[in-house]
């Protein structure tokens, strides 16, 4: 099979422990796109924080894409055009945030290019440290989210959270919910991962399904590595995920992607 896009999620994956892209992954990248291979980098983080993982890849100049938001937003790194969009409403976020504050939870969103939130956490910390956006730290959440935004997320210790996220898959069956990190619980509007944006993308493009390459580790991975045509995970996938997948490489800080590239692109 000829691939013609590959498509990656990001912490974890394609990015080392300290996020960074190896010099093996980002050779191999390169490679691929010089075959006219499209590298999508699909990912729970908001736009701001791919930007530069994207332009160290070229994207820009092989006219390829980002998934940000775990598929909320597709953006075209060529001219920064927005494909898709879907946000949550205010009064969606508003409701989240009672849901936070009645099973003891901490909340985050994204208003203009930088991090809101009422209260600190370490875990709040470390998406500081992973995004690099400003945090904004206010007296109150709901006065300040007087608008749209595209994504929530609910943290804490990851045994809680996953109680919590059974609790708020049964009040809100209107909301897409995922597990990105174990203690990041990402809420995005009903309809939306990035198996859905992939192929809203894939059609655009005219690639089929079985023409895709997806590499993930993650829960919020799994609709696209069961979308793809060949679905992989890196070594360090979660433990209960590592059967849902065709394949699997070595780990994120053991150049992972850079072994899809050279068993599936490379060498085909």
């Amino acid at each position: 099979m000829k691939y013609k896009m590959l498509v990656l999620d990001m912490d974890d994956t394609l990015l080392t422990d300290d996020h960074r892209i190896s010099e093996k992954n980002k050779e191999a990248l390169l490679k691929a796109q010089e075959l006219g291979v499209y590298v999508v980098l699909a990912s729970g983080r908001p736009t701001p924080a791919m930007t530069s993982y994207a332009a160290e890849l070229n994207l820009e100049k092989y006219d390829s894409y980002i998934l940000a938001y775990n598929g909320a937003v597709i953006m075209r790194m060529k001219d920064e055009s927005i494909l898709f969009e879907q946000s949550l409403t205010k009064e969606e976020i508003h409701r989240l945030y009672d849901f936070s504050v009645a099973h003891k939870v901490h909340i985050i969103t994204y208003i203009n290019g930088a991090i809101i939130s009422e209260t600190d956490s370490p875990y709040i910390d470390i998406e500081k440290k992973i995004t690099g956006m400003p945090f904004n730290k206010v007296s109150n959440f709901k006065a300040t989210v007087n608008s749209s935004a595209i994504k929530c997320i609910l943290l804490e210790d990851p045994s809680y959270l996953k109680q919590v996220e059974k609790i708020l898959k049964a009040e809100m069956p209107d909301k897409s919910v995922a597990t990105s990190k174990p203690y990041f619980l990402e809420v995005t509007h009903y309809g939306i991962d990035k198996a859905e944006s992939l192929k809203r993308l894939a059609a655009k493009l005219n690639i089929r399904q079985e023409e895709i390459i997806a590499v993930g580790n993650a829960e919020n991975d799994l609709s696209m590595v069961q979308y793809a045509g060949l679905g992989v995970w890196v070594d360090n996938v979660n433990p209960d995920l590592r059967d849902k997948a065709n394949v699997i490489v070595a780990s994120n800080n053991n150049d992972g992607v850079a072994e899809v590239v050279d068993r599936f692109i490379l060498a085909g």
